[in-house]
């Protein structure tokens, strides 16, 4: 590794890390209210990771514009939180999504939508790793991938322990800046080398491309793979704790819709920035393995010390990207460790390494379970009966891995939510007979 990468990649890790402890350190109180620009730091924070940067590299190195619908998935579900889902939130009176199921429809609901949605946010943990490794592959080369997880298991552990996201708002504002330098700068270097749009879309022309993918159309995988995967960002940022709790944190219903109408603008850019780079690796450079066209690019393409910050910071957004989750999981310390070291274990084997894949069924499973009910919490309380809110609890997620197993050619989030939403309208025509 080049001496003047490694002094970038350190005063990178130690300046967000830093500042996550001291941000960590320094709340006042618990309950402390957080502005629109904290608001949005803490979405961006856990938002924007591994899959909005490497991961999305990684696909489009394969399928182009279609790896676009993880950030633009990202900013519509921002818009639809700001817009429908901040108000109803904040005036529900519970804490945590779970918590709102809870007091609807009961402790039983509450028992399942938890451990359920637990094994979504286990995956997007997976994803994450995957990305981590990315980033490690390139800085050293000869490490082998089971270090690389464990090393990048070992980050997210001390990032939980020390308290590092109590302080997430403030880092993701940080983090952001960087990311985004990074990759609006990596994909205006992509343009600049090509020789500018025209030649960069004559030399994405000139990929050899026997499978005859439409690199410029966003439905490059099919309408129905592409368009469930940006249902599954919507619904599944409306149905995760990290985002909620941003939303709740709020000194106001304002600042909540403010602080998600910034995220709705600027995540969609970012991924613009990887798609560019990862077109860019494919035409240039096709033999490498496409998890790493990002960082294969930054470590080729920039000059050694802004290398090093950008590989830090991609490094860091990742890391700290898989331990918020778990953080906002409410788990013992003790928990936390070994559901890490389980991914980590998982993450060996022969699971695949498509990093969007994985975020992408986070979302959609998490979805499947949490959203019909809590669609019925937030908007028609006391028209909903228990038993079929806890059955819409469990049927979904079943539908979405049953529709799994049968290749179908579209996103099975979409049988998942409909056979949960059927039971809840079915449990709100059996209250109202009753």
């Amino acid at each position: 590794m080049n001496p003047f990468q490694l002094v970038g990649l350190i005063l990178t890790i130690g300046l967000i890390l830093g500042l996550s402890v001291f941000s960590g350190m320094s709340r006042k109180t618990v309950g402390q209210k957080n502005g629109a620009a904290v608001v949005a730091g803490i979405i961006m924070g856990t938002l924007v990771g591994g899959s909005s940067t490497v991961g999305t590299a990684q696909l489009a190195y394969n399928y182009g514009m279609s790896a676009w619908w993880f950030t633009l998935g990202g900013g519509i579900s921002c818009l639809v939180l700001a817009l429908g889902f901040a108000g109803p939130l904040r005036h529900n009176g519970g804490h945590t999504l779970v918590g709102m199921i809870n007091k609807e429809f009961g402790g039983t609901a509450g028992v399942l939508a938890s451990v359920l949605s637990a094994v979504g946010t286990f995956i997007n943990i997976i994803s994450q790793m995957i990305a981590a490794s990315a980033v490690l592959t390139v800085l050293f080369p000869n490490l082998g991938l089971i270090p690389e997880l464990i090393i990048t298991t070992l980050f997210m552990i001390a990032y939980v322990v020390i308290g590092g996201t109590k302080g997430a708002g403030m880092v993701g504002i940080l983090k952001l800046a960087l990311l985004y330098i990074a990759m609006i700068g990596s994909g205006i270097l992509a343009l600049h080398l090509s020789g500018g749009t025209g030649a960069f879309a004559e030399l994405v022309s000139t990929i050899d491309n026997p499978e005859g993918v439409r690199f410029w159309n966003v439905f490059a995988r099919g309408v129905g793979k592409d368009l469930g995967a940006g249902v599954s960002l919507l619904l599944g940022v409306l149905t995760t704790q990290t985002y909620a709790q941003a939303v709740l944190s709020a000194k106001s219903d304002g600042a909540a819709r403010t602080g998600a109408l910034i995220s709705t603008f600027l995540i969609p850019p970012i991924g613009i920035g990887g798609i560019l780079v990862g077109l860019f690796m494919r035409a240039t450079h096709p033999g490498i393995v496409a998890k790493t066209a990002l960082t294969s690019f930054v470590t080729q393409y920039m000059p050694p010390v802004l290398s090093g910050i950008v590989l830090g910071t991609l490094f860091v957004a990742v890391v700290g990207t898989g331990a918020g989750p778990e953080k906002q999981r409410m788990l013992g310390r003790t928990w936390m460790v070994v559901i890490l070291a389980l991914a980590c274990v998982l993450s060996c084997g022969p699971l695949g390494d498509m990093i969007l894949g994985f975020a992408f069924m986070s979302m959609g499973l998490r979805a499947a379970v949490v959203f019909a009910p809590l669609v019925a919490a937030l908007f028609f309380p006391g028209r909903v009966s228990h038993k079929f809110a806890v059955a819409a609890i469990i049927a979904g997620p079943v539908a979405v891995l049953a529709g799994n197993m049968f290749g179908l050619p579209f996103d099975p989030l979409f049988i998942g939510i409909a056979v949960s939403s059927v039971l809840v309208i079915a449990g709100a025509v059996f209250h109202r007979a009753k």
